[in-house]
């Protein structure tokens, strides 16, 4: 309902545009984010700020989250000055992609306070939150579900998984691991073929017209190695973060990775050589050293 007050803790990289999307469509939004220029930068377009989550869960009923990995939602969640400590929160809805382990226990904790957790991440990065056209992967009870759909129709497209927590966790473990899979082995199909001579944006043209194509060269390739910009809006360490959850569900589940695995450790690489901050795209970089070609326009 326009200008109900909602929450919003985590407002950077995807929580900013997202909580621009909520003013935008006529909601009050209370905010929190640990970088004071972050929070500032969203009140002048609106926003109202808290002095920590347990401030934005003493004002709204309905608070999300959008936060890079398990150790802080579990903090933000649960810790000192924490969500669970609010006194008006009856329902947070998580973005952050965390593994379905974390998600149960966090969803454990808040039913012991007669909150609802749903467990809701995202994918389509930084222009899907932008424009609105990201995929909710969602798993909640069908009654919170009812009441959180449209809500959640701001950001996307929104998908019920079922009504466990951690079921809609799993869904995004393996919508990444397939994402960074493509890149990976797109970077060392198209370093071979750039070492052999051939022209990358043909090469790319041919895939997409074929069986190879993939999401990685119909868009990180055109968008983002080629022009050398390495910008795709998704860094090295959240993507290992990522990949490095989902092998270890797996293998928790006796469901052995081989694959998943060799992708593991290529953005492991990545990451040592290029850093955590580093766009998630350098992947092609470790494979360009390795080949002694750059695979550019």
């Amino acid at each position: 309902m326009a200008g109900q007050l909602l929450g919003f803790v985590g407002t950077g990289r995807m929580g900013g545009p997202m909580t621009i999307r909520l003013l935008a469509a006529g909601f009050r939004v209370c905010i929190y984010d640990r970088d004071p220029s972050i929070v500032q930068a969203l009140v002048k377009q609106g926003a109202e700020a808290a002095v920590s989550p347990a401030d934005v869960a003493n004002q709204a009923e309905t608070v999300f989250l959008s936060l890079p990995n398990p150790e802080i939602v579990n903090n933000v969640a649960l810790g000192k000055d924490g969500l669970i400590e609010g006194k008006m929160v009856r329902r947070v809805i998580d973005f952050s992609t965390i593994g379905p382990k974390t998600a149960v226990a966090v969803a454990s904790a808040m039913a012991g306070r007669q909150v609802n957790y749903v467990d809701a991440p995202v994918s389509g990065g930084v222009s899907g939150a932008t424009n609105g056209t990201l995929a909710v992967m969602v798993s909640c009870p069908n009654s919170v579900f009812k009441d959180v759909e449209s809500l959640l129709g701001n950001f996307g497209k929104v998908f019920h998984l079922g009504e466990g927590a951690g079921q809609a966790q799993t869904m995004k473990l393996a919508n990444n691991l397939l994402a960074a899979a493509a890149l990976v082995v797109s970077s060392e199909a198209m370093v071979m073929g750039v070492k052999a001579g051939l022209d990358p944006q043909v090469m790319l043209d041919v895939i997409n017209s074929g069986s190879g194509r993939n999401s990685a060269t119909q868009d990180k390739f055109p968008r983002s190695i080629l022009p050398g910009t390495f910008d795709f809006g998704f860094t090295t360490g959240l993507s290992y973060k990522d990949v490095k959850l989902c092998v270890d569900e797996a293998e928790n589940m006796g469901i052995p990775m081989v694959v998943g695995a060799a992708v593991r450790e290529m953005l492991a690489v990545t990451n040592a050589v290029h850093g955590g901050d580093s766009d998630f795209t350098s992947i092609c970089k470790v494979v360009e050293s390795w080949g002694g070609v750059t695979v550019r326009k």
